[in-house]
């Protein structure tokens, strides 16, 4: 759902960019609450493999296909301030190297994409949890609806958008039921590959899951005939529990999906890129400011043979991604951990 150069008018992608702006100064700031050291290089893996698995389109109806816009998946491993940010690097290097969503359009991806996703799938999850028993299996249900429902809700608010600022006359009524009809097909297979890893991530680890913490049960027995709490293991340290296992094979897995798997995904147009075709709303796109890139469109520039271009250009795209967001986050982090440092304040005489 990369909105390009051109669908929108200016005035409306200036506003777009002010509200983006504005949620990524908040999840700044909320982001240092969620983060630890632990999770501050988890959530760069995040990033990138929402990176690579973008590049996955699955055919969702003829001629048509789909891919992870990933806000549910980074909101429920992350939590909802950080998966704002980790959707807003990908979106920004997407649009820099690889001229994929418009650069002056950046504004309304971050907000459809990254905001609207986010939003609506953490607050469905959290909902969900808290009625559903307090299981593993609980949480996956729970993943896959907020993932289903934060699709189609975001085709609804860029169709919102199109109807302020849209540069073509198009009846907004006609733009609404094919974003919703086609975005809600492929809500289904962001709901399975979000289901899918977040159910991984909590076999193996699930203190690394935001969405999970604080939501275990205490353990009780029948004692004389009743039921009574069973004293809570001591905590293993930090320290002890790595995360250095669940961070390479994120990251190789990661890089197998955009530098192998990719070369089978679908070539058909996405769910946008369709319903702007059959409907005309892409009239007056914009050609690409990075078109010149060495990256554009997911290749790299005078490397002939398809599968190697485009091979090496998803291995390229998870490393600067996970570079970038690593960095990112643990400036952020950092930032937390000085301003929560106490003062000294030394002793009177």
């Amino acid at each position: 759902m990369h909105v390009p150069d051109g669908f929108i008018n200016a005035p409306v992608s200036l506003a777009a960019g002010v509200v983006a702006a504005g949620a990524v100064a908040v999840s700044l700031r909320g982001a240092r609450r969620e983060l630890d050291e632990r999770t501050a290089p988890l959530a760069g893996l995040v990033a990138a493999f929402i990176f690579a698995v973008q590049m996955l389109n699955f055919p969702v109806a003829a001629g048509t296909s789909g891919h992870l816009l990933g806000g549910a998946l980074a909101a429920i491993l992350v939590g909802p301030y950080t998966g704002v940010l980790c959707i807003s690097v990908v979106l920004l290097m997407q649009g820099i190297l690889f001229a994929d969503g418009g650069l002056t359009a950046l504004g309304v991806n971050i907000t459809v994409m990254g905001v609207v996703t986010v939003v609506v799938a953490y607050a469905l999850f959290r909902g969900l949890v808290k009625v559903l028993p307090r299981k593993r299996r609980s949480l996956t249900v729970a993943s896959f609806a907020a993932a289903l429902i934060s699709v189609p809700a975001a085709a609804c608010v860029f169709t919102a958008i199109y109807a302020i600022g849209g540069t073509t006359d198009v009846p907004v009524g006609k733009v609404l039921t094919a974003m919703v009809g086609v975005h809600a097909l492929i809500g289904t297979g962001e709901a399975v590959i979000t289901m899918l890893t977040v159910g991984a991530v909590i076999a193996v680890r699930p203190d690394l899951v935001y969405g999970a913490r604080g939501l275990a049960a205490p353990l009780k027995l029948r004692v004389g005939g009743e039921l009574v709490d069973v004293p809570a293991a001591r905590p293993v340290p930090v320290a002890a529990r790595s995360t250095r296992a669940v961070w390479a094979t994120g990251l190789v897995t990661a890089l197998v999906l955009a530098g192998f798997v990719s070369f089978y995904a679908s070539a058909s147009p996405d769910g946008l890129e369709k319903v702007a075709a059959d409907k005309g709303i892409d009239k007056n796109v914009e050609e690409h400011a990075a078109k010149d890139s060495p990256l554009a469109d997911y290749g790299v520039k005078d490397i002939a043979d398809a599968r190697i271009s485009g091979g090496l250009a998803g291995v390229i795209g998870v490393c600067v991604t996970v570079v970038a967001g690593t960095g990112i986050f643990w400036s952020v982090r950092r930032r937390h951990t000085t301003d929560a440092a106490p003062t000294h304040v030394p002793e009177s005489v």
